[in-house]
């Protein structure tokens, strides 16, 4: 190395003078603001800056996932450059946050180290610790964690002060362990390991520090004027390096002789350039500028010592190469550096030869908030982009972003990661289901014993009690009774243009057939003894042909409007999805319906419930028509049990408006109610009828016919019995009125006939 030197120097005393400036090759600085141009523009280093150092280190944290960090430095110039170009990269490349930045004083108090691990706990999620030290600094940080029992918390990243030196780990290995380090890369020059192994004090005299260096390697005394007092062993001379004393060749020989070859190199170029072969110093060099050598001194390019190139940028700096290592300790035991990547303008890493905690390959984590799981966006918790807090993304959101969600459209919903949208499920009333079973059930039955009747009225058409029925109305009424059935299956049916059409017409169709032909029914009834109170002339229309066109002309009423409702409003299919938007979105259904609204229902029903009431009030006013007249009565008791079900039906119905299950509900409590309305219009009418017919035929004979005038005249005489009844007792009344009964009993049976 003293040989190096001198040829150094030698090189610079042959030039006479160097004006304003002498050009500076350093071999070991690389403090960051000696690349500032403007202050430092005559110096030029052969070893890398800090702030490659500062890159390396950060790009290693980016690596390892490790987002929030805190750095320590020894209080000084190299380390407070180091942390401020490491902190200031981290701004500008954005990623890492800094939660501390400790400085350890020149001076340190006592307990000065167990305070700043103190410290660092403050933030137990920022492990990773980015450290600038001296040798001496870290091997006191790593006891003050090892005594507050820290090992294995703290992720240390330390730079080339720590690289891999044995010295800051010795005693302390289990906390050290897993700590990245990192070094310039450099290499063992072995001509200089036999150069100086060979030296010797008989041929190294040249060297006035040799005989000193020789007592110390050797622990031996040179004489009388040795260097090293108290030592009893004499120096032989003989002693021979790396034989009898230890020998490893420092880590900077590399950089000395690529520093001494950049000059060489220069000056011969500019000797070439200047003297043009002169031998030795021509006129032209003899009084040269020192930006003129600075300029051969940042141009030069060959190959060091270490076969790498030596090449200075525009700021004289060399350019970054760093071994990276990690401490660690295999399965004997034994602790050391292994290098596990490089760094040269770009890491490269062996994350897989990365040992954590006696040799656990997981690797730790250094942030300070885990990442949010996909559905949840992040809060970034103010002044620090690295800590957030997760936020699910509710109701009908989905992860648009890492910082946002957005509602889905309406007829949409998020997935299972809340990371997109994807249709709403459309449901329909089932077949199979039991919201439509039971309608289904009442209606086949109904439909069967709606058949049954019509067969037997068929059959025996021409009876007496078929007869007296009115045949022409029972059909009507029967015809009704089966429409009310049969709408069951077309509520129930998928929703298309034909099954909407068909809704439209039928469904308060049957309805009216029924209430139609009993309105005319107890409408006739009702004029027939409203007449007979004033004359015995018969009323007008109550023929059976008058009465089918009175009932057709109420049914035309709802046809009308049904296809009123046909050109106002054409039918079609619509998916509803608000009806079962429920606050999960997981059970949030389309609703495939037709589109009939609430309104366009009731005005549908409307006028069949308006004719029922009026039916009603009929039957109301002809109950004290005797039972063994006609169906005055037996219709009345139908119309009351009607307005019973649909009077129970509307709260139903509207009161489950906004329920999740509404389509089911209200389907079903629609079609229930026409069945049971049609069942009871066909139990209390027609099944006694068929009851007479099948079992008692006997009963089904004729009877002998009156005239209009004597039935009217009987019809006349009990009620006045009845009316004058309420000036009589009880008894005397019902006694009488029964005697009276018993005489016009034959009129009374055939009245339905005329």
């Amino acid at each position: 190395m003293v040989q190096l030197y001198r040829v150094f120097w030698l090189s610079l005393s042959k030039l006479p003078h160097i004006s304003i400036s002498i050009p500076q090759i350093s071999y070991a600085s690389t403090a960051p603001e000696l690349s500032d141009n403007t202050r430092y523009d005559f110096f030029s280093r052969v070893v890398p800056p800090d702030s490659y150092q500062a890159q390396a280190m950060l790009d290693i944290v980016t690596a390892m996932g490790w987002n929030y960090v805190s750095t320590l430095a020894s209080e000084g110039n190299y380390g407070e450059s180091g942390v401020e170009a490491f902190v200031q990269i981290s701004r500008e490349m954005g990623g890492v946050c800094i939660a501390q930045s400790l400085k350890i004083p020149r001076e340190p108090r006592p307990g000065e180290f167990d305070k700043i691990i103190r410290r660092l706990l403050e933030t137990p999620n920022a492990r990773a610790i980015i450290m600038f030290a001296n040798e001496d600094d870290i091997r006191r940080v790593l006891d003050a964690a090892k005594r507050s029992n820290q090992t294995g918390h703290f992720l240390w990243v330390g730079s080339d002060s720590w690289g891999s030196k044995i010295s800051p780990v010795i005693q302390q290995e289990r906390v050290a362990e897993g700590a990245i380090t990192i070094l310039p890369k450099r290499a063992t020059v072995e001509a200089f390991d036999r150069y100086f192994r060979s030296r010797s004090l008989s041929n190294n005299r040249r060297n006035v520090w040799f005989a000193e260096f020789w007592e110390e390697n050797f622990g031996c005394k040179l004489g009388m004027h040795g260097k090293r007092p108290g030592s009893l062993k004499k120096c032989t001379g003989l002693e021979k390096v790396g034989r009898d004393s230890s020998y490893e060749q420092e880590g900077k020989v590399q950089f000395v002789m690529d520093a001494v070859y950049a000059m060489a190199h220069a000056l011969h170029r500019m000797h070439r350039d200047y003297c043009f072969g002169y031998p030795g110093l021509c006129p032209r060099m003899s009084n040269i500028n020192g930006k003129e050598l600075l300029g051969y001194i940042r141009g030069v390019n060959f190959n060091g010592s270490a076969s790498t190139p030596v090449v200075f940028n525009q700021n004289g700096d060399a350019p970054g190469r760093y071994d990276i290592f990690q401490y660690q300790i295999t399965n004997k035991s034994t602790a050391e550096y292994k290098v596990i990547g490089q760094w040269a303008n770009k890491l490269h890493l062996n994350v897989d030869a990365m040992r954590w905690r006696t040799g656990n390959p997981t690797l730790p984590a250094s942030v300070c908030s885990v990442p949010c799981q996909m559905g949840e966006r992040k809060k970034i918790v103010k002044g620090v982009p690295c800590c957030w807090h997760c936020e699910r993304c509710e109701g009908y959101h989905f992860q648009v972003s890492e910082f946002s969600c957005e509602l889905c459209l309406y007829e949409q919903r998020p997935d299972r990661n809340r990371t997109g949208c994807i249709p709403i499920p459309i449901i329909k009333l089932e077949w199979h289901s039991a919201w439509a079973a039971v309608p289904m059930f009442v209606a086949v039955l109904g439909i069967l014993a709606t058949s049954f009747v019509v067969v037997t009225f068929v059959r025996y058409n021409d009876t007496p009690i078929v007869r007296a029925s009115g045949r022409e109305m029972s059909y009507v009424l029967l015809t009704g009774i089966f429409l009310c059935y049969a709408i069951t299956f077309l509520m129930i049916a998928t929703p298309c243009l034909a099954v909407c059409s068909f809704r439209r017409v039928f469904l308060g169709l049957g309805m009216c057939f029924s209430y139609a032909a009993l309105l005319t029914k107890t409408n006739r009834i009702h004029r027939i003894f409203e007449q007979g109170k004033k004359s015995v002339a018969a009323p007008r229309f109550i023929s059976p042909a008058s009465q089918l066109v009175i009932t057709f002309s109420l049914i035309s009423v709802q046809l009308l409007g049904v296809f009123m409702w046909f050109a106002v409003d054409p039918p079609h299919t619509v998916v509803d999805y608000g009806e079962q938007r429920t606050s999960d979105p997981e059970k949030a259904r389309g609703v495939l319906k037709c589109d009939i609204s609430d309104l366009s229902l009731i005005c549908s029903l409307g006028y069949s419930i308006l004719l029922m009431v009026t039916c009603t009030v009929y039957a109301i006013k002809t109950r004290g028509v005797p039972e063994t007249f006609n169906e005055a009565k037996p219709i009345g008791f139908t119309m009351y049990t009607t307005c019973i079900i649909w009077l129970a039906f509307i709260p139903i119905f509207f009161g489950t408006a906004q329920s999740a299950e509404r389509m089911y509900i209200q389907t079903t409590t629609l079609t229930i109610s026409l069945s049971l309305s049609a069942s009871v219009s066909l139990g209390m009418l027609y099944m006694p009828k068929v009851y007479v017919i099948i079992l008692h035929p006997e009963q089904n004979v004729p009877k002998r016919k009156r005239s209009f005038k004597a039935i009217v005249t009987a019809a006349t005489m009990s009620g006045k019995l009845v009316q004058t009844g309420s000036d009589r007792p009880n008894g005397e009344v019902k006694t009488e009125l029964c005697e009276s009964m018993e005489t016009n009993s034959e009129y009374f049976t055939h009245v339905d006939r005329i």
